[in-house]
């Protein structure tokens, strides 16, 4: 065997996917054995493997004990010269394992190898080349010194930016997403360190390989997609201190003691500064809008106050107590009436802002009826508050919004304009998804992925794509998978990564189509709508209606155990239920399964219960348990369940 492909796995199922029918294609031309070593997902990614890819190793395990951990379990399983750790959410080129596989026959020395990698928007990752992180690089890289003078030999080592990204170089450090060892080097040096549970087991294990007399290279020859999952959330604290904790072991694992304490206070330093800096942010952030919209309202008063004086009464009518007092009460009751509507949440909705208001305002008036008259002012300056605030909040937000400030971004209404590049029957196929999401799409046409094709269904070739772009003002591209390389999927993103554009992929039978908008954030999925069911307040809901009505039929058992044969059955399944061992309806079991439903458990009857008169073949039983997945609303379980009592002292089928 050539080549051994691991794949930890931990909840991306879409991702794993994708990935895994690139690296399929991949492995068309050399010997290539695939592992997929499952981290305790409850996503359904184990039978997605066990149904799509019956070919692939999988390894399933029960409790996640990190990445490292997993690897190793499936280095000993291994039969190829060498070994691909791969991560779930990337996409490599066809190409890929035989150019990777070619340079380091022909290159003795190299004992490990990453390629060139970009992110969902076709821009360079910088990870795909790096040095080691010594205190005084580490240093350089904490404070943003590396960021001020990239191209300098001194302060740009952490990612080696002074490099060309296109030339072959010998490097320090791989990147974990894609790091190819030859596997003699790993019986001499050992597998990952599995004290380092998810972060730092690359730099450790890269800096044994030069330990060893090897040397690492970064190849560009080929290129990868690496989106940077749900794993991967670089702005949030806790990543903060799992990577720079493991920065420490690394240190006191390989560096000499003196250095060791410095590099460890250094981290520690580190780790105390980003800290404040992100307790400050979150906490300015979250008062920020709310402070802004209090100064806007409170200069309102300042406005109206005097202007209604002398309309209607003498200056100075109000007395002090009114803007000291009584108008930041109004502004209280605006801002919670704001809120609770969700007027806060990102990104802005200014419908939900003028909702927050009118409810405050609400609220105002109906405390206003019920105080003591000394403490009425005025119902008239109210309203003109009201009227203010639906004047100035939402229009200061668009303001700042055109300016693309942070934290103040509008939630969209711009209807995505999106072309789809692949053969006619897939690329309907993609299109029929769109039309089952959530997105608000205008789809202009397809894309064929062959020059000089162009068929009354297409719009033009992918050879025409930046005249299309232009034309059609598309500003979303849907690649189907099936029907086109990874390799021209990537080069078409490298060669329109300078346009405004974004990028999704769309893999064969599948109900998703991934993407990701920038290096910052986690991949974009669309998906049709089956997963209505798995919504945090839909689980809820459902778990709430399964104790209610199981405690309810455990009270009146002595009454109703006698409508039912099987006495003992009905208590047993009534208690598994109020347990949360089983759901009083679950999906159909023994249907064929659809890797992409969601989890649920069993449950003692189902939405096919609802059709004793018609005969349920598999493809039916599929297509029901989809449609009560992707429909779900508590009503639909009480009418399985009210239909259906006579069945609840059924047996639970797994």
């Amino acid at each position: 065997m050539k080549l051994s492909v691991i794949i930890v796995n931990y909840n991306v199922k879409f991702f794993l996917e994708q990935c895994l029918h690139s690296v399929l294609k991949a492995s068309k031309n050399c010997q290539v054995e695939i592992f997929v070593v499952d981290n305790n997902s409850v996503d359904g990614s184990n039978n997605l493997v066990k149904d799509k890819f019956p070919g692939i190793q999988l390894i399933e395990n029960k409790t996640n004990n990190g990445f490292s951990c997993a690897n190793n379990q499936a280095i000993k399983k291994t039969s190829g010269d060498y070994i691909l750790l791969l991560n779930p959410d990337t996409v490599v080129e066809e190409d890929t394992f035989t150019k990777v596989i070619e340079f380091m026959d022909k290159t003795p020395n190299a004992g490990g190898l990453g390629v060139k990698m970009i992110d969902g928007k076709g821009n360079f990752l910088p990870e795909s080349k790096r040095g080691l992180p010594t205190p005084w690089v580490a240093f350089y890289k904490i404070f943003g010194i590396s960021r001020i003078f990239p191209k300098s030999k001194k302060f740009g080592k952490y990612h080696l930016s002074f490099l060309d990204k296109n030339k072959t170089h010998s490097i320090e450090i791989l990147a974990g997403a894609f790091m190819l060892l030859r596997k003699n080097v790993l019986d001499k040096i050992g597998l990952l360190d599995e004290t380092f549970f998810m972060y730092g087991e690359d730099i450790d294990l890269s800096y044994r390989i030069l330990k060893a007399g090897y040397k690492n290279y970064y190849f560009p020859e080929t290129t990868i997609i690496h989106y940077k999952g749900e794993s991967t959330k670089k702005g949030s604290l806790n990543y903060v201190k799992v990577f720079y904790n493991a920065m420490i072991i690394f240190a006191k694992k390989h560096f000499s003691h003196g250095k060791a304490q410095w590099f460890s206070l250094l981290i520690k330093i580190a780790i105390y500064f980003r800290a404040i800096i992100a307790i400050c942010n979150r906490v300015f952030g979250q008062i920020k809008s709310p402070s802004l919209d209090a100064a806007l309202i409170y200069l309102g008063f300042i406005l109206i106050v005097p202007l209604w004086e002398n309309l209607k009464y003498q200056p100075n009518y109000y007395p002090n107590e009114f803007m000291h007092i009584v108008v930041p009460v109004y502004i209280l009751f605006w801002l919670l009436g704001i809120k609770f509507s969700g007027g806060y949440k990102r990104p802005i909705n200014n419908w939900l802002v003028i909702r927050g208001l009118f409810w405050g305002t609400i609220a105002i008036l109906l405390a206003y009826s019920l105080i003591d008259e000394r403490f009425r002012f005025s119902r008239a300056l109210i309203l003109l508050g009201t009227g203010w605030s639906i004047l100035i909040l939402p229009s200061i937000r668009i303001i700042l919004n055109k300016l693309r400030l942070n934290n103040f971004q509008l939630a969209s209404t711009k209807t995505k304009r999106i072309a789809i590049v692949g053969e006619y029957n897939e690329a309907n196929r993609v299109k029929d998804i769109l039309k089952q999401t959530s997105i608000q799409s205008e789809i202009l046409g397809f894309i064929s992925a062959i020059a000089g094709q162009n068929k009354h269904h297409y719009i033009g070739s992918i050879q025409q794509l930046n005249e299309i772009i232009k034309i059609n003002r598309i500003n979303e591209l849907i690649f189907c998978s099936g029907t086109i390389s990874s390799r021209q999927i990537i080069k078409t993103m490298l060669d329109l990564s300078k346009i405004d554009i974004d990028f999704k992929i769309a893999p064969p039978e599948s109900i998703g189509i991934i993407g990701s908008n920038s290096i910052h954030t986690a991949g974009e999925l669309y998906l049709i709508n089956v997963n209505s069911i798995s919504k945090a307040k839909n689980i809820s809901a459902k778990r709430f209606l399964d104790i209610l009505l199981s405690l309810l039929f455990i009270i009146l058992y002595p009454i109703v155990c006698w409508f039912y044969k099987n006495k003992i059955q009905l208590l047993k399944n009534l208690l598994t239920v109020f347990t949360g061992k089983y759901s009083l309806v679950g999906f159909i079991p023994g249907a064929d399964t659809h890797t992409d439903l969601p989890d649920l458990k069993p449950g003692i009857v189902n939405p096919g219960c609802l059709f004793p008169e018609i005969e349920l073949d598999s493809l039916k039983q599929t297509q029901i348990n989809l449609m009560y997945a992707k429909d779900y609303s508590l009503l639909n379980d009480l009418e399985i369940i009210s239909k259906n009592l006579n069945k609840l002292a059924s047996k639970i089928y797994d």
